[in-house]
């Protein structure tokens, strides 16, 4: 048996990420059957043999394979490569906006799809396409995946009017006449998705390959994908139906899915929640799609369910315990129920279905008075008794199952440490703080904003975080997503050197790779460069840069990506 290496790579230093080892950096890597096989000069020349492809990485660093925790990856691949593009580089003003769409091509189904504007950057968003391309319908999602706008044909299409109930946990915008004015937001936004033909096979396979390639470009190898099945009108673009499902595992099946993917599923939308539709959502057997096909788990699984239990802050649908944003509102949950006791009673109901079934459970929670509610009905599903705070006999499964908060928000420390003492993991997304982050000030006020996304709070409480791009709300540039944590800039605002909750570039690093492999239950086999751990692992073109140059990291080149020893990205200057 051969005992030399397939490929080592030399002159690097290499962050292995290793929770036994904090902080160690070897200088050379050897891969060998898709595993590291040992790591430091000596005993890489060991093992380098005749045959062996030697990578001299010039002094660069070498990372394990970065893992997006939470990346649409069905909708972000159809806004890349699917849809007209109303984002800021094709669209600066919203009469740009409405010229893009007077002259996008309608789809083979007849509809006008456009992605990308951002109320941040444009403007509030009101009729704005409402009299665009008559007998024409068009939608148009934005960047946040929480809002729509239509126009006449499609609100026709719909059957949305003035005399048109409103949607639980969604806004249909009106004008003061009553009519609809286009803009639908959460809940409501079904109302069009749903009514729309589905993205045919043959525009979303080649999009999301191509965008495998351009996320194995940036280093990417695993992610999250937070929302797939039968709900997937009431989220995003609505591209991410059981369909989609299926033709993920028609690629992994195929070797054609590189990528490491956790898929959470979605059986209920942005509004309106119910534990029935979870119930029959998990005995449906969606879970069982990969089931009896040949697909390694550690390639694709599905592990969990996607849960809303708010809304956004910009859309007032985030539940608050003060009141924010001009209507001075608290928000509610988006959980079905008449009041707040009935709709937080639900929740609980759900989570307890999601924890006896076996799966994780990931919760969308923007406001705090959302996020205590998620950790609550957590640890409720979790305890024996149910009471937050009381020792309490844990369910068999507790420890296994890694439910974790996405977004979430914060008044105090005291949830964090809930969520410390309980296992229960924090999804967050700091570029979306910097980009959207002069809107939030305007809608939080000065005091909750600054503790928007308490990382080093976190970190101190132990808990255990990951931070994500939630790509195409943001780029899935990890790059900018680490910057983001390390500086808590916004558009027009440096960061305060002095803010508590920045946190480093390292421990950055370790939440887009041990602790999101911790996330989906693979920290025994990805999320580190150990020898006898897979061999995902990307190189940069230069050293990882001190916290006080974090931005020398935006201009580093990736200049090769390993998924499984296999090279699925290399620069060829």
């Amino acid at each position: 048996m051969d005992r030399f290496a397939d490929l080592v790579i030399v002159n690097a230093s290499v962050h292995t990420m290793d929770p036994a080892r904090p902080g160690f950096i070897a200088d050379a890597v050897a891969v060998k059957d898709g595993s590291v096989l040992a790591l430091g000069k000596e005993r890489t020349a060991a093992v380098t043999g005749p045959n062996t492809r030697i990578i001299d990485a010039a002094g660069g660093a070498v990372l394990p394979g970065i893992n997006d925790s939470h990346l649409h990856f069905v909708s972000a691949a159809m806004a890349a490569f699917g849809y007209t593009r109303v984002d800021a580089s094709a669209a600066r003003d919203w009469a740009a906006v409405v010229d893009v769409i007077e002259g996008a091509p309608a789809g083979e189904d007849g509809w006008v799809r456009a992605h990308g504007w951002d109320e941040s950057l444009l403007g509030p968003a009101s009729g704005n396409l409402l009299d665009s391309r008559p007998g024409t319908p068009v939608v148009a999602f934005d960047s946040t995946g929480h809002q729509l706008l239509t126009n006449r044909e499609a609100l026709s299409r719909a059957g949305i009017s003035a005399s048109t109930d409103d949607v639980d946990g969604g806004v249909i915008a009106r004008g003061e006449d009553g009519q609809p004015t286009g803009l639908l937001q959460d809940g409501a936004m079904r109302l069009v998705s749903h009514i729309m033909p589905p993205v045919p096979s043959a525009t979303l396979r080649p999009a999301v390959l191509k965008l495998q390639e351009q996320l194995h470009a940036l280093g990417i190898t695993s992610l999250t994908e937070p929302g797939l099945g039968p709900a997937s009108a009431g989220l995003m673009d609505g591209a991410g139906s059981t369909a989609a499902l299926e033709l993920l595992g028609d690629l992994a099946e195929g070797n054609e899915l590189s990528l490491r993917i956790t898929v959470l599923m979605l059986f209920a939308g942005t509004g309106g929640a119910t534990a029935k539709a979870i119930d029959e959502g998990l005995r449906s057997g969606l879970r069982g799609t990969y089931a009896n096909r040949r697909i390694d788990p550690k390639q694709l699984r599905i592990a969990g369910v996607k849960v809303f239990a708010d809304g956004i802050p910009r859309s007032g649908t985030a539940w608050m315990s003060e009141p924010y944003g001009q209507a001075c509102t608290h928000g509610s949950l988006v959980i079905q129920g008449a009041d707040d006791h009935e709709r937080v009673a639900e929740l609980k109901n759900i989570l307890r279905l999601i924890q006896d079934a076996g799966l994780q459970a990931g919760i969308h929670a923007t406001g705090d008075a959302a996020t205590s509610a998620g950790v609550e009905a957590i640890v409720a599903a979790t305890r024996s008794d149910g009471n937050v705070g009381h020792p309490a006999e844990r369910h068999p499964a507790a420890d296994g199952n890694r439910h974790y908060i996405i977004h979430g928000a914060f008044s105090d420390n005291a949830v964090l440490d809930t969520m410390a003492a309980e296992g229960i993991g924090y999804s967050t997304n700091p570029l979306i703080r910097t980009e959207a982050g002069d809107m939030m000030r305007q809608v939080l006020g000065e005091e909750r904003f600054s503790r928007h996304q308490p990382l080093d709070s976190a970190l101190k409480a132990g808990v255990r975080f990951t931070i994500a791009s939630d790509a195409p709300v943001t780029s899935a540039d990890w790059r900018r997503t680490v910057a983001a944590a390390v500086r808590r800039s916004t558009r027009t605002r440096p960061g305060n050197p002095d803010d508590p909750e920045r946190i480093t570039g390292l421990q950055a690093l370790a939440a887009m790779t041990i602790n999101a492999a911790w996330q989906d239950h693979a920290e025994e086999f990805k999320g580190a460069l150990v020898p006898g751990m897979t061999a995902d692992l990307c190189m940069l073109s230069v050293p990882w840069p001190d916290d006080d140059e974090i931005e020398k990291l935006l201009d580093a080149q990736i200049t090769l990506t390993l998924s499984g020893g296999r090279v699925v990205h290399q620069s060829t200057s």
